[in-house]
């Protein structure tokens, strides 16, 4: 098999000649070029694995080659060599398309990293052109998916960070999950971070590890969740929540490329990529001086934005069918379909929780649904004033859904389904009793159906 082949576009002999050494002892072939039109020569005349090159080059700009090898050879990843601390350059190359960049003086455990994340891409993508091999994909036929899968494909051979937006419950984690698959980390672990769900006191701690001693019960060194990621992604969810100390430490990061655990001397290397998403406008918080406006041109190198239900509602009976599918394998057992009024509904309802929301209503129709199909009785959906209330409650389940939704007569919405979820286990329980465990009994003298009782078993935990 012949070696992968890498150009090198530099007209510096030394750190040419570096950058070859530094290759051969990874098994690879090198061929270099002191300039644009010989590079461009070259390229023409053979198939290369990956292209180096330099920003600065005697007949022009390292980003001319970027844009040049995107129009004419967009599968072969370029990876750019930058001034040390040239932040603005980088971010121009990871736009124009490059696959990652490294900066001078070169740091040889960085290039060799990068490099063989590279190969590796090229190698998987090989593979799935000759298999047929293709990751998840996002249902849906509408343009605005087509165009959100074409998106994820091109951004997910790059390094470059991403930053997804869209609102709660379209999605965005999904399509955070799907670049990380379809591009060369897959094998990598993938770690999501609830930037809003860790208390600001530990935010450092838990985000990059301590050492042992740093503080009071710290009796052991102990991993963060971003060297967690290292050869992986690092999935930064509700990014806006960060508080701005924070923001300053993620920069370094994204930046540098290293972390420093709390109590630590040292910096350590770090190979991830940063993915990171909000449901908020960032744009807006960096006016208003709540998010950095570095940080926000750093993590928003390259923006997707999801599409919330209501603009691609055409998708809505491939979604419905294929969660109905999912959710009848919770159940073990066949789900019923969605009656044409049922469907019709859908198609009409404005979804302020958009997927998620969509999920949380074929669910609770699940449950009450007592025949063959879905009625527009089972789906039970609020009419158009009650939408916002609707549109909060996006996590729970049915249960949930109908008793403990947050407005401004409940504001212990939470609360109030704690309350319900054990009044309906209570009686669960003693229905359960007195039918001497029969099921089909029991569920007569609850008033339900024989399914809507297994769901609720299944759900309340009862054994």
């Amino acid at each position: 098999m012949a070696k992968p082949i890498v150009l090198i576009v530099d007209d510096e002999p030394d750190l040419v000649e570096l950058v070859k050494l530094t290759l051969e002892r990874m098994n690879l072939a090198t061929a270099a070029s002191g300039d644009l039109a010989s590079a461009r020569r070259a390229l023409a005349e053979r198939r290369f694995d990956l292209c180096l090159t330099d920003m600065r080059l005697p007949d022009g700009d390292g980003l001319d080659l970027v844009a040049w090898i995107q129009q004419h050879q967009p599968q072969l990843p370029v990876a750019v060599i930058t001034a040390h601390g040239n932040v603005e350059t980088a971010v121009r190359a990871l736009k124009a398309g490059a696959f990652d960049f490294v900066s001078k003086p070169l740091d040889l455990g960085v290039l060799r990293r990068l490099v063989a994340v590279a190969i590796r891409l090229g190698a998987d993508a090989d593979a799935e052109a000759a298999t047929g091999r293709h990751g998840p994909q996002l249902l849906g036929a509408s343009p605005a998916m087509d165009a959100l899968r074409a998106l994820i494909a091109r951004v997910a051979r790059s390094q470059a960070p991403v930053h997804i937006s869209g609102e709660s419950g379209t999605g965005k984690e999904l399509v955070a999950r799907l670049i990380h698959s379809s591009g060369a980390r897959r094998d990598g672990p993938f770690v999501p971070v609830n930037c809003g769900a860790i208390p600001t006191e530990l935010m450092e701690s838990e985000l990059f590890g301590y050492k042992r001693g740093s503080f009071t019960g710290a009796v052991s060194d102990k991993q963060g969740l971003v060297p967690s990621a290292e050869g992986g992604t690092l999935f930064l969810d509700e990014v806006a929540d960060l508080p701005l100390h924070m923001q300053v430490k993620l920069l370094r990061v994204i930046q540098e490329k290293t972390v420093r655990p709390v109590g630590g001397q040292h910096e350590q290397p770090i190979d991830l990529r940063v993915l990171s998403a909000t449901h908020k406008n960032l744009a807006a918080l960096v006016a208003a001086g709540k998010f950095r406006e570095d940080l926000y041109y750093r993590i928003n190198v390259i923006d997707i934005h999801v599409p919330a239900l209501r603009e691609h509602a055409g998708d809505i009976p491939e979604l419905a069918a294929a969660l109905l599918r999912r959710l009848g394998r919770r159940l073990g057992e066949v789900a019923p379909s969605l009656g044409a009024d049922a469907l019709a509904a859908l198609q009409g309802y404005a979804f302020p929780g958009n997927v998620r929301e969509l999920e949380n209503i074929l669910e609770r129709a699940l449950t009450l649904c007592a025949g063959d199909q879905i009625t527009v009785a089972d789906l039970q959906l609020r009419s158009p004033a009650a939408g916002p209330a609707q549109g909060n409650n996006v996590t729970g389940g049915p249960a949930h859904h109908a008793g403990s939704v947050a407005t401004a007569e409940n504001p212990a919405g939470s609360a109030l389904g704690d309350q319900l979820e054990h009044i309906e286990r209570d009686a669960i329980l003693k229905a359960l009793e007195q039918t001497r465990y029969n099921k089909t009994a029991a569920a007569r003298l609850l008033g339900m159906t024989f399914r809507a009782l297994r769901y609720k078993v299944k759900k309340l935990g009862i054994e």
